[in-house]
């Protein structure tokens, strides 16, 4: 029987993170640029800027996946709960007109299963690459008694650059700009507490109770947007942009333009996912609910010049994107 040290006898297993770091290096590897000056296995990391641009301004993001990590421990599955993790800080820097460029991961763990966590930053690693990202760093840290058996915690930090003159501002836009929307890949990672508590999910075994395409429809990852949309803003193609998270388009498309506009949203001009529907009956959820806590189909908006609607349709359409074209910015009539 292998001895063990002491912090191993308290819960701590360095040999068993040593074996998860074996296990994820050659994934977060391959999201290195030839910018990334010192990545995994340093104190910290370093990346390089570059010298093309003039005026930099770098864009940071921090966020989690949130309560729908009960669903992936539910499942046992955990090779695209990375993915909802990227998208959350990816979309929200891209949202401000900067190129993500790379990220930092945090998760702590009951137990170190190399294996799982392996899975775990393997996913996190290849949406961080299509996102553009490199990731540079992290930290996985065992801490027993702190989370229950088999469960964990999932954050990122995150960082872009863009040209100061580049960033997307409320300021940028007018009445007359042109909301182009496009399509959420299901609830993203925002609500899920109250999906657990519409549908009833207080165990995993009522999550596994659920019908496969059940399970699949709620673990579906966040969408990511910034192969699609990034090229658009380096064109200056974009004024402005709402990454639909919590809060919904009630509280984020607002963000978007300053207070003396409106946004006139034509309702069922983009598809919405039979999932939203389901919620809504079986929650018995107004309007108003689902507009503050769900995507309802959308997971970012654009704010485009009227004269640049075509283009930016055709270009996403070119990359495989889907847009809408859902309403339109008007100047503020003042409460009716």
């Amino acid at each position: 029987m292998t001895e063990q040290n002491a912090y191993q006898r308290a819960g701590v297993d360095i040999k068993a993170g040593e074996k998860a770091v074996a296990l994820m290096k050659d994934a977060v590897a391959d999201t290195y640029t030839p910018r990334v000056l010192d990545g995994i296995g340093g104190f910290g990391a370093a990346f390089s800027l570059g010298s093309g641009y003039q005026n930099p301004v770098l864009v940071s993001g921090a966020d989690g996946v949130g309560t729908k990590l009960l669903l992936a421990i539910a499942a046992n599955k955990h090779d695209t709960i990375g993915q909802d993790l990227v998208a959350m800080v990816a979309n929200d820097i891209l949202a401000q007109g900067a190129k993500p460029a790379f990220m930092l991961d945090y998760l702590a763990v009951d137990k170190m299963r190399p294996e799982v966590v392996a899975e775990i930053v393997t996913g996190v690693a290849k949406a961080a690459k299509a996102s553009g990202m490199a990731l540079i760093g992290g930290e996985s840290a065992e801490l027993p008694g702190l989370y229950a058996p088999n469960h964990f915690d999932l954050a990122a930090f995150a960082v872009g650059i863009a040209e100061q003159d580049q960033l997307l501002k409320p300021e940028n836009v007018t009445a007359g700009d042109v909301l182009i929307g496009l399509p959420s890949s299901g609830i993203h990672s925002n609500g899920y507490s109250l999906v657990r508590q519409v549908l009833g999910i207080e165990t995993a075994d009522d999550f596994k109770n659920l019908s496969v395409d059940e399970q699949n429809v709620l673990m579906t990852p966040t969408a990511l947007y910034a192969e699609t949309v990034w090229p658009l803003v380096e064109k200056g193609l974009v004024q402005s942009m709402a990454h639909i998270t919590g809060g919904g388009i009630t509280e984020n498309l607002p963000r978007a333009y300053t207070s003396n506009l409106s946004a006139h949203i034509i309702w069922g001009s983009w598809p919405i996912l039979p999932i939203f529907n389901q919620l809504q009956v079986a929650g018995q959820l107004s309007i108003e609910d689902m507009l503050l806590t769900f995507n309802n189909g959308l997971g970012m908006i654009l704010v485009v010049k009227l004269e640049n609607r075509d283009a930016v349709m055709t270009q996403l359409k070119a990359n495989s994107q889907a847009a809408y074209v859902i309403g339109e910015i008007t100047a503020d009539q003042g409460p009716e």
